[in-house]
């Protein structure tokens, strides 16, 4: 998960910890016959859902917002991940959520291409294969910022994609670093076996909505903690 200077939110009193910008990427294969997500395990010491099953994501850090992106976000996805944010912020989540399933997973959401200059740092990899980061298919389908109280806040932006988006091998994960073990695709109608959090539960309820109904979706739920009043708002 990345270091960030996301931009910082008020915490209503509650906690003084700042609310940063965040995204996950869920992974989806074989969505007409027998679909399964792709997801790991966070470590036993992790200041942040210790042993938790959860989707590769993590915080915007600061250069994820001027990397070169081979294509734009669709103009649905772009429009819905703006409402109630900064407009400059969408180009970041997208960048954040490829740059943190390269990290985790070492699989590659991109087209190839060459970068117009030097990468920065947490993207050398990535540009070191020959590719440049692509949001091509993405589907923004969910909001949920952490309740206070928490060890650590994020505004989370969960984007959904289908595996065939992938540039790389999706069963090769010898370039993941360690923050995430026991790499797997879990059937989704099994994945609910696994010690997930609760928010996770509650965005793969959506993802099997959506698989069932069609994407996009009609509008995106959004969980809105920031202060003491848990608040639901659907995006349309």
């Amino acid at each position: 998960m990345g270091e960030t200077d996301a931009r910082l939110r008020p915490a209503g009193g509650i906690d003084d910890l700042p609310i940063r910008d965040a995204a996950t990427v869920i992974v989806v294969r074989d969505a007409a016959t027998g679909p399964r997500v792709l997801m790991g395990q966070r470590g036993e010491s992790a200041a942040f859902m210790p042993n938790k099953v959860v989707f590769p994501g993590g915080a915007v850090d600061a250069a994820d917002g001027d990397v070169p992106l081979a294509c734009p976000l669709s103009p649905a996805c772009a429009r819905r991940l703006t409402a109630e944010a900064d407009p400059a912020l969408a180009g970041a989540l997208a960048a954040a959520a490829i740059r943190e399933l390269w990290e985790e997973t070492g699989l590659i959401l991109g087209r190839p291409g060459a970068w117009p200059g030097p990468a920065p740092k947490g993207w050398r990899g990535f540009a070191a294969s020959g590719h440049l980061p692509s949001p091509e298919g993405f589907h923004f389908i969910f909001r949920a910022i952490t309740p206070p109280g928490r060890p650590r806040r994020f505004d989370a932006r969960f984007f959904l994609v289908e595996a065939e988006a992938l540039a790389s091998d999706p069963d090769d994960f010898s370039r993941a670093e360690d923050e995430l073990s026991q790499l797997q695709w879990i059937p989704l109608a099994e994945v609910r076996r696994f010690n997930l959090p609760f928010i996770t539960e509650v965005v793969l309820a959506e993802v099997s909505q959506l698989i069932r109904g069609g994407l996009p979706p009609a509008s995106v739920p959004f969980f809105d903690n920031r202060d003491s009043v848990s608040r639901f708002q659907r995006l349309a």
